[in-house]
């Protein structure tokens, strides 16, 4: 008997057989799905599926009495039977080298070993029991209850859902052979341009680089001032200082944590150039008054993004609400790759045109360089996992929404108590909802409670931008900027995270608030 705890179980097709035999409803399905929703993931390799086809008519024909059965093709059965089964692709290395006498238990092993360390093989078959670890038996397999952490992200979830199409696109890739700038670079721009109603989109190799590309574009040069908020992640200001530029910083909304329209006109000087607002953890920044600004002032505003690609603002998309915006497509991101990614939009012709010139060295046509610029192509591949990831992004824009609504009713009491305030999405706005962050005292002991009750959270972010030691350069201070920094705190967030884990954070939450002896008047609540 087996007691551990795998992460994943790979049913090979003596045991997947075993399940498809004995019917939904056996213990070795409950066995299963009472895995499943311990997040053990269960498998059935893509090697076997013809074996496991043979065995599924093979047992259609015998049970040919069977009411049940005899309307349903052995292919059809085989879907019933391991409906939630993930299919584990078959790769060349599998059999590579074999000259086992079981190929297919040495590719198991093989395939196994892809998924981790803590996977088992699951069989019914004596000879590969023989052999030992990975293969288990499926009689008598009795899984220890495993470690139960909340995943932050949930990135497992969306592969699993989108499995066939991520594997199809990588592996045009592979075969075509075009590893940067394939034709997968410019379907997924049109794509992008069409989500966000921006004219035209530019993909470029991290959200960094998309800032950075767009500030090249409108020639900041050493000296020039941009005004942003200093309540974001560092790539913000480190762009412009990059390219010699002074980012001056205006304080944010404490609703929101975005720049506050109200603090900009005073910022504004002869050698500002633009206006960067952050569109921060998935809603957008006041842009109308914020462009209406920067129309007075001849400036050009640049929407940071990276965070809410997917939010709208009076029933427009972010991204397609000012001069130039950039996004980022870093695998945490409500749209993420699987590696570094972004892109810049822009309604100007040529501004698109100077952005597609600037990623790719200044070149206006190869090897005739008529401008400075970077390496800032995206990999294809990326481009291929997000065209998969496109597809569902609506709906998941919805879930992370049915989420956010979730933890709003199960921590309005806290709220009502003054203990916590909760993330304010303005009436005209929509959030992509890239965090779920709210303020709350006592934050550190609070985090460390949430974390030994195995809830993970973090701060988005510890401190302005101008406490950063890289770009220290005068005494700014921005308060509600300082007090974000010490009240902010992240909870779980992604569009699986399902009811009952909902609950448990909330739980853990109540419990972690309970166990700080904070007084009233050191509430984080914001007063209306």
């Amino acid at each position: 008997m087996t007691t551990s705890s795998p992460n994943h179980l790979l049913l090979d097709a003596s045991a997947a057989s075993a399940l498809c035999n004995q019917g939904t409803g056996s213990e070795l399905d409950g066995l299963l799905k009472s895995l499943q929703e311990k997040d053990v993931r269960v498998w059935c390799y893509a090697g076997e599926y013809s074996d496991l086809l043979s065995r599924s008519k093979a047992l259609m024909e015998s049970a040919a009495s069977s009411e049940g059965l005899s309307a349903l093709t052995p292919r059809q059965h085989l879907g019933q039977s391991l409906a939630g089964v993930q299919w584990l692709s078959a790769l060349a290395g599998d059999l590579q080298g074999n000259d086992d006498p079981d190929p297919i238990a040495l590719a198991l092993t093989r395939a196994a070993t892809r998924l981790g360390s803590e996977a088992w093989v699951v069989t019914a078959d004596h000879s590969r029991l023989a052999r030992g670890a990975p293969f288990v038996s499926i009689h008598g397999l009795k899984i220890a209850q495993p470690d139960s952490q909340v995943a932050f992200i949930d990135l497992g979830a969306q592969q699993d859902r989108i499995r066939a199409e991520l594997e199809e696109g990588i592996h045009r890739v592979l075969h075509h052979g075009r590893y940067v700038m394939g034709e997968e670079i410019g379907r997924l721009e049109a794509q992008l341009a069409e989500t966000s109603g921006a004219a035209h989109c530019i993909c470029v190799s991290s959200g960094t680089d998309a800032l950075l590309a767009a500030l090249m574009a409108i020639d900041i040069k050493p000296g020039d001032e941009v005004i942003t908020s200093p309540f974001t992640f560092f790539a913000t200001a480190e762009t412009i200082v990059l390219l010699g530029g002074l980012p001056v910083y205006v304080d944010i909304d404490p609703e929101t944590f975005n720049l506050d329209p109200g603090g900009i006109e005073a910022a504004i000087g002869s050698r500002t150039r633009a206006i960067m607002p952050v569109s921060l953890y998935g809603q957008c920044a006041e842009m109308e008054e914020i462009n209406a600004i920067a129309r007075r002032y001849s400036l050009t505003v640049i929407e940071d993004a990276a965070q809410s690609f997917g939010a709208s603002f009076h029933g427009r998309r972010s991204c397609a609400l000012s001069d130039l915006a950039c996004t980022s497509f870093f695998p945490a991101k409500p749209l993420g790759a699987y590696g570094d990614g972004g892109a810049c939009f822009t309604q100007d012709a040529s501004l698109a045109d100077r952005l597609r010139q600037i990623r790719d060295h200044g070149q206006q046509g190869r090897y005739h360089h008529t401008a400075l610029g970077i390496n800032g192509r995206l990999d294809t591949i990326q481009a291929a996992v997000l065209t998969a990831k496109l597809k569902i992004f609506p709906d998941e824009l919805a879930a992370r929404q049915r989420v956010a609504e979730g933890y709003a009713e199960l921590l309005a009491d806290l709220q009502d108590a003054g203990r916590i305030t909760l993330p304010v999405v303005r009436p005209h706005n929509t959030s992509a909802w890239a965090q779920y962050t709210i303020r709350v005292a006592d934050r550190d002991e609070i985090q460390k409670s949430l974390s030994e009750q195995g809830v993970p959270s973090a701060v988005h972010y510890p401190a302005p931008l101008y406490d950063q030691p890289a770009l220290a350069h005068s005494g700014e201070d921005c308060p509600e900027s300082g007090r974000a920094a010490r009240e902010v705190l992240s909870l779980p967030m992604h569009p699986y995270l399902d009811e009952a884990t909902q609950v448990r954070v909330s739980q853990a939450l109540h419990d972690a608030i309970a166990s700080c002896a904070s007084a009233p008047s050191q509430s984080a609540a914001v007063e209306a």
